[in-house]
């Protein structure tokens, strides 16, 4: 069953916390970069995308991230994600979107994240 994607932004201090769930494909498209969008006009410090919710990233997902991260440089550098499959952690290795986003292993690294 497909799972419709969605993304929503908290903000927990200077960091703003993109949640993502279901399905990034190419139709995660607009809702990604209304989220991203929405998060940066907030200027943050840092920005952290919650994968936790996400059931599949197919090969066009992972066009999209990286097409987001060229759409918007002022995020280089100051963005991880958590909540990454091994899989998908994997995957972000092999694509060198690992040199672009931390990936963070566990909550307690989030946290670390969020909070300096």
């Amino acid at each position: 069953m497909i799972s419709q994607f969605e993304a929503d932004v908290d903000f927990q201090g200077r960091c703003a916390v993109v949640h993502l769930s279901g399905e990034i494909d190419s139709n995660a498209e607009d809702s990604l970069v209304d989220a991203l969008g929405k998060a940066i006009e907030s200027n943050p410090d840092r920005f952290l995308l919650d994968f936790r919710q996400v059931q599949y990233i197919n090969s066009k997902g992972i066009a999209l991230i990286v097409g987001l991260l060229a759409r918007y440089p002022e995020i280089r550098g100051r963005i991880a994600a958590y909540g990454l499959t091994e899989h998908y952690q994997e995957i972000f290795k092999i694509t060198r979107l690992m040199d672009y986003i931390f990936v963070l292993r566990d909550w307690e690294a989030a946290l670390d994240f969020i909070n300096h």
